[in-house]
């Protein structure tokens, strides 16, 4: 029996690294916005898992989350600074998965530039409530699932595909090295 990667006729892995790989990293995560981010994650237990809004993806690859200095979140990543976050952008690609180190930071000027009058549903004092952190995670490994030419494209290939009876996969995949 054959996999589906045997009877591709063309490529669909590509590694990224470097600048590459962090233009790809803020196009999938900043695309998706939510993500669920997962902590607790090396108990054994069941990971806690939050949806939660990127804010930035800054040009070192790190991503930029606020949150609430009382929640559960910030206790455990108080004792287990990793973390997994899961992006899906759309409903047939724009996949991205990261794992990582977090940092909690109390750094005012930053919690001003992502302020959205929104988050006073959270944060009732507004951009000055001392309740807000910021959870800055930096990569170390990440994987993605994309298509090559944009979701048209990958669409007719499947129909094609389907219509001729061959893998016409517009997929691409591959780790994300930051």
């Amino acid at each position: 029996m054959n996999s589906i990667n045997e009877n591709q006729p063309e490529d669909n892995f590509k590694d990224l690294n470097g600048a590459e790989a962090i233009t790809k990293l803020k196009e999938l995560a900043e695309d998706a916005k939510t993500c669920f981010f997962c902590s607790n994650i090396k108990t054994g237990l069941p990971v806690s898992a939050r949806p939660m809004t990127v804010q930035e993806v800054d040009d070192e690859g790190n991503l930029w989350f606020l949150f609430a200095n009382d929640s559960e979140t910030y206790k455990e990543l108080q004792s287990e600074p990793l973390a997994q976050l899961f992006f899906q952008g759309s409903k047939y690609s724009d996949y991205l998965n990261v794992y990582g180190i977090t940092s909690i930071i109390e750094d005012k000027a930053k919690i001003r530039k992502f302020w959205k009058p929104i988050l006073k549903v959270w944060f009732t004092e507004g951009e000055d409530d001392p309740r807000i952190a910021l959870i800055k995670l930096e990569p170390t490994e990440a994987y993605y699932w994309d298509n090559k030419h944009g979701n048209a494209v990958a669409f007719i290939k499947q129909l094609a595909g389907a219509a001729i009876g061959k893998t016409l996969d517009d997929s691409i995949e591959g780790k994300i090295t930051v």
